[in-house]
């Protein structure tokens, strides 16, 4: 079967699987914020002591409206409002501590929005050592943020570094002109060498670039140019997204653009395998869903060991059991339960008045769903899963192998006697592969449009 055929085959709605179950899957009428701290402390006194928690807090303010962005945010040009969130933050952090039994012992943090660097600098360094203040840092910590090009400056990355930051992602998406128009984003090649520069200058460790195929009016010529000036600037990450277009969820903030300028099917398939192939020439490797990296990167090495690891805040060099999720909208995962907050700025700030944790929102996961969690995470971070440890079989295997069957003709997996591996040309449907294991979304197929499409 041509590429083109099975695109179309299987450029279907789907998750990106960032959890599973899934949000729109979640028992929320079965969850309480109680039941969510009970399973926040065992998780903290299971791997506290040895690997440590991880922190993600959320920045949600924007200067101005990405028509490509899906992220929680608020867009303003008044600067004011930074204190009253960072002391929010910091006092839903503080609950938090005052909850825990000992001294957080904090493996990774990472800022994301938003825009962090929306932020100011001493903004950011109040809420950094207000954070570090309640907890220690554990051996092999890795910190990082997402900064804009556009408005990070010289002293956020030096404030960031010395508070012990080595990983920043820099959001590029598309350098045509038209494209970035389109999006709302008007960033020139030149901003994003400076932040580039400097952050090498300053001795961070690994850069990324965050780069989207299947924006409007985007071409192969498009792609080919961003590439190529990206490579020119040698990040030691890069992250290759599908453009993932879901008006109906997040509202006028996709509708910038007619649905007809934006590359479909096998359009933008090649979009992304041109990208792929210029990325592979400068040495790039693919290492999970999306992300590439060079074989110097911590990210390369925890791909080829075996130890990369998925949650909410996407691919992490390093596992963590809990992670807690702070500010706005953040969601948090204790590995037996998920718990988001308030998505209303006004109902965050309500809720900590009141000294309530912030969370609106959860899911308790049964022992079904934490067998079938951990196959989905081994195919979205190493492209394979085995149930050789009979901890890892359930009952409904054996259907799933049947109707992968289908896949393995088409050539994107291969399955053995205890294990399925994706083959290269499968490693672009990993998600549909994943959908196979979705036990929760066979049963119940959504009735309204919840995903974005897997191609």
């Amino acid at each position: 079967m041509s590429m083109e055929k099975i695109i179309q085959k299987y450029n279907v709605p789907g998750p990106r699987y960032t959890s599973y179950p899934t949000v729109p899957y979640w028992e929320e009428n079965n969850f309480t914020t109680q039941q969510w701290i009970q399973t926040m402390l065992r998780s903290f006194n299971e791997s506290n002591a040895t690997e440590g928690i991880s922190l993600y807090i959320h920045l949600p303010f924007c200067e101005s409206m990405c028509t490509f962005c899906g992220c929680n945010k608020r867009i303003t040009k008044r600067h004011e409002v930074e204190q009253p969130y960072i002391e929010a933050v910091l006092k839903e952090w503080n609950m938090y501590c005052a909850a825990f039994p000992d001294k957080p012992r904090i493996k990774e943090l990472h800022l994301g929005g938003g825009t962090p660097t929306f932020f100011s600098p001493e903004s950011l360094e109040k809420l950094i050592t207000g954070i570090l203040s309640k907890g220690e840092k554990a051996p092999g910590y890795e910190f990082s943020f997402e900064g804009h090009p556009n408005n990070t400056t010289r002293k956020h990355l030096e404030v960031l570094y010395n508070l012990g930051f080595r990983r920043v992602s820099f959001g590029v998406q598309d350098y045509d002109n038209t494209v970035q128009t389109a999006i709302h984003r008007i960033q020139p090649f030149h901003n994003v060498a400076k932040v580039t520069f400097w952050a090498k200058e300053i001795g961070y460790t690994s850069i990324s670039h965050d780069l989207v195929f299947g924006l409007p009016f985007q071409s192969l010529e498009n792609i080919t140019d961003t590439i190529e000036k990206t490579n020119s600037l040698n990040p030691d990450r890069i992250s290759f997204y599908s453009y993932a277009h879901v008006p109906w969820i997040k509202g006028n903030g996709q509708r910038g653009f007619d649905e007809n300028n934006l590359p479909k099917d096998e359009e933008k398939r090649k979009l992304y395998e041109e990208g792929k192939k210029l990325l592979a020439k400068k040495g790039y490797h693919e290492i999970g869903m999306d992300h590439f990296a060079l074989e110097t990167d911590s990210m390369y090495e925890a791909f080829q060991t075996g130890k990369l690891h998925r949650n909410f805040m996407g691919y992490s060099a390093s596992k963590t059991q809990l992670m807690v999720g702070l500010g706005v909208s953040s969601i948090s995962d204790s590995w037996y339960s998920f718990a988001q907050n308030e998505k209303n700025l006004e109902d965050y700030y309500n809720r900590l008045e009141q000294n309530e944790f912030p969370v609106f929102r959860g899911h308790l996961l049964n022992d079904e769903d934490l067998v079938i969690r951990k196959h989905i995470l081994n195919l979205m971070c190493s492209f394979k899963t085995s149930w050789s440890d009979e901890t890892n079989y359930f009952k409904e295997l054996p259907d799933i192998l049947l109707e992968l069957h289908e896949m393995e003709s088409d050539g994107l997996l291969q399955i053995g006697k205890d294990n399925i591996i994706v083959t290269d040309k499968g490693k672009a449907f990993v998600r549909n592969i994943c959908m196979a294991f979705d036990l929760r979304l066979k049963r119940k197929s959504p009735e309204t449009k919840l995903f974005s499409m897997t191609i």
